[in-house]
C-alpha cells in the first residue's frame, strides 16, 4: 500500500464512505437480513434502500479524477499506447470480477434449497463469456452478481477518456493540442448530460455515465488552471442548466462530489492538510480494499442470508433483532475478508499479464 504522503486522504475517504454504503444498500435490500433491518430501523434502511445506490457516482467521479491524473496529469497529450492502457485497465478490473463471480456461484449453489429467489437459473457458457468481456448487459444476459454493470460500465468510461485523449493526441500539430484533449472531454460531458444521461435505455453504455466521469477528470485539470473558479463556475452553471432541463438525483451528487473533491484538491495542492497524518493512514486502508469489498460482499451476504433463511425453513422464527445481528455480522465479516481478497486476488491482478510476451502492445 502507497503511503499517506503519497496518496490523497480526500480520494481515500470519498472511496471509503461510497464502498460501505454501497455494501449496506444491499443488505438492507435483499433477504431475511434486509426484512429485520427494515423492522428494526424502518427509517434508515429505507433510506439506504432507495438512496444508497446513488454512492456510485462517487465512484465514478472519483474513477474519472484519477484516470485523469494518471493518463494527462498536466493536461497534455496521451503519452502511452492505446492497446496497453485498455489490456491492463480489463486485466486488473476483469480478473477480481471473474474470482468474485465465482465465488457468488459457490454461494448460491450453497443456499439455493433455502432461498431460491436470489438463485439465478441455469448458466450458460454464452453468459460466463459475456461476463468475462464485461457484455453480458449490452449482449442481455442477466448479471451474475450484483454490481456487474459498474464493472463493465467502468472499463467503456476508461477507454471513452483515452479514445478523447488519442484523438487530441493524434489529431492536431499545433501547441494547443495540451488542451484539446480535456476540451474533448468537457464536450464529452455536456453531450452527456444533455442527451445520452436523459435516456434510461442507454444505462448499458458508458455515454449515459460519462457526465459523471467526465465532471471528475475537468476537476483534475481544472486545477492546473490559473483561472479554475471560473472554469468551475462555468462547469457547475452547465451541470445547473442540465438539471433544471431535467432533474436527475444522480447528476445532482455527481456534482456536489465534483465541487466538493475540487475544494479538497484546492487545499491539498496549497499544502493545507485536510486530515492529520494519524487520519490519512486510517483512510488510506479503508479506502484501499474498496474494489474487493465492492466484489466480495454480495456472496458473504448469500451465506448469511442462507443461513437464516434455512432456520426459518427448519422451524426456527428469527426475530428482528437476530436479523439485526446478522446484518452487522455480515457487513464486518465482508469487511474482513476484503483483504486477504485485495492482496491474493487484485493486487496480483493488477500487476499480472499473459500477454507480456507480445512486443506490438507495447509503445516504445
Amino acid at each position: 500500500m502507497s503511503t499517506p504522503v503519497r496518496r490523497l486522504p480526500h480520494i481515500d475517504a470519498l472511496k471509503a464512505i461510497a464502498a460501505q454504503v454501497i455494501v449496506l444498500h444491499h443488505l438492507v435490500s435483499y433477504g431475511p437480513i434486509a426484512r429485520a433491518a427494515h423492522e428494526v430501523m424502518p427509517w434508515l434502511a429505507g433510506a439506504l434502500h432507495q438512496y444508497g445506490r446513488m454512492a456510485v457516482q462517487v465512484f465514478l467521479v472519483v474513477g474519472g479524477y484519477l484516470s485523469a491524473r494518471g493518463l494527462s496529469p498536466r493536461g497534455k497529450a496521451l503519452q502511452v499506447g492505446v492497446p496497453e492502457l485498455l489490456w491492463r485497465r480489463y486485466l486488473r478490473l476483469t480478473l477480481p470480477f471473474l474470482a468474485a463471480v465465482g465465488l457468488t456461484l459457490g454461494a448460491s449453489s450453497l443456499v439455493a434449497a433455502s432461498w431460491p429467489e436470489l438463485v439465478p437459473g441455469e448458466v450458460t457458457a454464452g453468459q460466463l463469456l459475456a461476463h468475462a468481456l464485461l457484455l453480458h448487459d449490452v449482449l442481455g444476459f442477466e448479471a451474475l452478481t450484483v454490481g456487474a454493470w459498474y464493472v463493465a460500465i467502468d472499463l467503456q468510461l476508461f477507454a471513452l477518456l483515452v479514445g478523447l485523449l488519442w484523438v487530441a493526441r493524434s489529431g492536431w500539430r499545433h501547441p494547443s493540442r495540451l488542451v484539446v484533449g480535456p476540451v474533448l472531454v468537457a464536450g464529452g460531458v455536456l453531450a452527456s448530460a444533455f442527451v445520452f444521461n436523459r435516456q434510461p435505455s442507454l444505462d448499458a453504455w458508458g455515454l449515459y455515465f460519462f457526465v459523471s466521469y467526465g465532471l471528475g477528470a475537468l476537476v483534475h485539470w481544472l486545477g492546473l488552471w490559473t483561472h479554475r473558479r471560473l472554469g468551475l463556475v462555468a462547469l457547475a452553471l452547465a451541470m445547473g442548466t442540465a438539471l433544471a432541463l431535467d432533474w436527475r438525483d444522480r447528476l445532482a451528487l455527481a456534482l456536489l462530489t465534483a465541487l466538493a473533491l475540487a475544494w479538497a484538491q484546492q487545499r491539498h495542492s496549497a499544502g493545507l492538510p485536510l486530515v492529520s497524518a494519524r487520519w490519512a493512514e486510517r483512510l488510506a486502508r479503508a479506502a484501499t480494499p474498496s474494489y474487493a469489498l465492492f466484489l466480495l460482499h454480495f456472496p458473504v451476504l448469500l451465506i448469511t442470508n442462507g443461513l437464516l433463511a434455512h432456520g426459518q425453513s427448519q422451524g426456527w422464527a428469527p426475530t428482528a433483532t437476530a436479523g439485526a445481528v446478522a446484518l452487522l455480522a455480515t457487513w464486518a465479516l465482508a469487511n474482513v475478508l476484503a483483504r486477504p481478497f485485495h492482496r491474493w486476488v487484485e493486487a496480483p491482478a493488477a500487476r499480472w499479464d499473459p500477454l507480456a510476451w507480445l512486443p506490438r502492445l507495447r509503445t516504445a
